[in-house]
């Protein structure tokens, strides 16, 4: 840990920064700052920093105090060449800084410029999994242009989901297609016809490590491609089953585990954050079965008022979700270092191969994206 004071930021009150290398290390005022909520709790971040960090990297939580007080944690990654970028993985559905409850808008406005100005120490620092609705979002993106940064935003990921609040098993399934309404009806029939099929729940300690032994063994026989980081998984698993968080569901046929997926409940927001089935049950649909088992105890027992899939636009989440939103990312530029400059010239050309674009114009070759993580 180290602090720095941080002249000239838009409050009366004294602003200062600390920086800790791990979430266990955080004094305990600052770790009420993190919600209990799934992406930003410490179970999850200590999840993170375990389990899914890539090699050589190091968590950097960026604590800023204002008159003695925790005002704002940013969670970041400082990578083995020393970029930094937001403490995000494949899993992060959502990822904001952390903001006391209550805070004015003078001492957000100083303690966002205090964080931002911590990133110009790298040429780029790329944040991912916000939303772009959040006021936090916007918050963020006028700091960092007072601290000096250029912000540049890009399209990250999109979100499926849908509020369910009040909502059986039946009037879940009366909204969704007629085409998928009638594949759901069909081959839960089946299914049911299947000797020895049984659906097994796992939402705490008790079973668990069967669960997450049956959860690997599908995965295994799945058409998924390895995990980057195979032990978070388990790990969140393990986070998750004491908080009461955990819903790992595991269709089973004679004993063999065909189909497995684990939820996240969350303020009443189910998540489902993995899902697989073995490839040689596939004329059985074990995904489709599984999935419609799941939401049938998540909407009756549960009693969710939202459903969540994630990150991607794969396919057959339109069907069982019906709204969509866009998560966004933003790279924060430091234009006084060269590193900086080819992220900003592509960006303009990007922008400038967009607007010729739409104006009708021949399509631009090596239009700017944003870089890769």
């Amino acid at each position: 840990m180290n602090g720095s004071a941080v002249p000239g930021t838009p409050c009366a009150e004294p602003v200062r920064t600390e920086i800790f290398t791990a979430v266990a290390t955080l004094p305990a005022d600052a770790l009420a700052l993190l919600e209990p909520t799934l992406f930003a709790s410490p179970a999850w971040w200590d999840c993170v920093q375990t389990e899914a960090m890539p090699a050589g990297s190091t968590p950097c939580f960026l604590l800023c105090r204002i008159g003695g007080q925790p005002a704002a944690l940013f969670v970041l990654c400082r990578a083995a060449d020393g970029a930094l970028g937001s403490l995000t993985t494949p899993y992060t559905c959502l990822y904001a800084p952390a903001l006391a409850p209550g805070i004015s808008a003078e001492a957000q406005a100083a303690a966002l410029i205090a964080l931002t100005r911590f990133c110009r120490r790298s040429a780029v620092t790329r944040l991912e999994a916000l939303d772009p609705d959040a006021p936090s979002t916007a918050a963020l993106a006028a700091a960092a242009m007072r601290a000096g940064l250029c912000v540049l935003r890009f399209a990250h990921f999109g979100n499926w989901h849908e509020a369910v609040a009040g909502q059986d098993w039946s009037a879940y399934l009366a909204n969704r297609p007629g085409a998928l309404r009638e594949t759901i009806r069909r081959r839960l029939r089946h299914a049911d016809r299947q000797a020895g099929a049984v659906l097994t729940v796992v939402d705490g300690p008790a079973g668990l490590e069967a669960g997450i032994a049956a959860y690997e063994a599908v995965y295994a026989s799945s058409w998924k491609e390895p995990e980057p980081f195979p032990r978070f998984n388990a790990a969140l698993m393990r986070a998750l089953a004491p908080l009461g968080m955990l819903r790992l569901g595991v269709w089973r046929i004679a004993g063999q585990p065909v189909a497995a997926q684990f939820w996240a409940v969350d303020h009443g927001r189910a998540t489902v954050l993995k899902l697989a089935h073995d490839e040689a049950f596939k004329p059985l649909s074990p995904g489709t079965v599984l999935t419609a088992l799941m939401l049938r105890r998540l909407l009756e027992q549960d009693r969710v008022a939202a459903i969540d899939f994630g990150r991607g636009d794969d396919d057959y989440k339109q069907g069982w979700a019906r709204a969509r939103r866009q998560r966004i990312g933003l790279l924060l530029v430091n234009p006084w270092r060269p590193a900086g400059w080819p992220v900003l010239v592509r960006h303009a050309l990007g922008r400038l191969a967009a607007r010729w674009r739409q104006a009708g114009g021949i399509s631009l070759a090596g239009g700017a994206g944003p870089p890769g993580r």
